[in-house]
């Protein structure tokens, strides 16, 4: 089991807090993101009251652990000890409550961003702004820009002005959690501007309007082009990805395999157009009716994208070998509690 003191587990598996208040979100963020419970589910959840610890491995490049808090934790109790949890974090997701008096949340806040800055500078601070589906448009640029100016104007009055925190409006009712989550794993993901590189070459030389690369299980996308998201355009993306695997899934075996493609042809002269790189990813493009007529080149250039991404798996795969190897050699060179040496296994 790796643990908050290994090294090796926060190098090859970035760890993600998700944090917040009691009755944030926070839990039902997780199932509905990582196990695909219905939004309506989650109004049955109980209160987490232990710290809950979960493994994201669906491929080489969603690697992670997620650890959700629960909201009564307590920083200044001395059996928490917040330095060996922070150390190791590449991220720090805390969720605020929109719907509710978000003053405490915004103190709970500055606490927490306060102690994991001075453990670890590295750390990404994500503010998930959530339960926004029950605001008007007006009320959620409101409150995105009151809590935005006061936990800024806190971390000022700190003298942490250096700190910087990513907002975002959340919703387990659409698909804006999907998105917030897709860009806090992005920033976790070393390869993602080889990823991006790559992406923008096959969409310029293959007439493509838009690409996502997406992990299929989750329908987080861990890299796009450097053209602007639309999230409408994001939503049929997801949309189409749950489309090919309920009629792929004839209740045995993977959904989704090395063979899946599928093509959809919306009424506004565009093409959805999905293609497996992966067993766990796939690239959703979009494309024109024109373009699409050229078929055999964005297949061609297609086989090519396929290939350079396996690449960057194998070099990802023995840089996690060798790190895996160094740890080892590591562990084995430490004394044992009796002050002898360890005999090499």
């Amino acid at each position: 089991v790796l643990d908050f003191n290994d090294p090796f587990s926060t190098e090859v598996k970035p760890r993600i807090l998700l944090m917040g208040l009691r009755r944030s979100g926070k839990s039902s963020i997780q199932k509905v993101v990582f196990h695909k419970m219905s939004p309506n589910e989650t109004l049955f959840l109980e209160s987490t009251n232990k710290i809950c610890r979960e493994d994201v491995s669906n491929s080489s490049f969603v690697n992670f652990q997620i650890w959700d808090f629960p909201g009564q934790i307590d920083f200044f109790d001395p059996t928490f000890d917040y330095e060996m949890i922070f150390r190791g974090t590449g991220a720090l997701i805390f969720v605020i409550d929109s719907q509710d008096d978000y003053m405490e949340a915004l103190a709970r806040l500055h606490l927490t961003v306060t102690r994991a800055y001075k453990v670890n500078p590295d750390i990404n601070f994500e503010i998930f702004i959530h339960k926004v589906d029950g605001l008007s448009d007006d009320h959620k640029i409101e409150t995105q820009r009151d809590i935005h100016q006061r936990a800024n104007d806190d971390l000022a009055d700190a003298g942490l002005e250096k700190i910087h925190l990513s907002f975002y409006l959340t919703s387990i009712y659409d698909h804006s959690i999907f998105e917030a989550f897709s860009k806090v794993v992005q920033k976790l993901i070393p390869q993602l501007p080889t990823l991006e590189n790559l992406l923008n070459i096959f969409i310029s030389n293959s007439g493509i309007e838009k690409a996502f690369l997406f992990d299929v299980v989750s329908k987080i996308y861990i890299a796009t082009d450097s053209t602007p998201v639309d999230m409408q355009t994001y939503e049929l993306c997801c949309d189409m990805i749950d489309v090919v695997i309920d009629l792929s899934y004839d209740g045995t075996g993977t959904p989704y395999d090395k063979e899946s493609m599928a093509i959809i042809k919306l009424n506004n002269t565009t093409v959805l157009y999905l293609k497996e790189v992966t067993k766990f990813l796939a690239l959703v493009c979009f494309v024109r009716e024109e373009s699409f007529e050229r078929k055999g080149l964005i297949d061609y250039n297609f086989h090519c994208f396929r290939k350079a991404i396996q690449e960057v798996f194998e070099v990802r795969m023995k840089v996690v070998r060798s790190r895996k190897h160094q740890s080892h050699l590591q562990k084995n060179k430490r004394p044992t509690p009796n002050g002898t040496p360890r005999m090499p296994l």
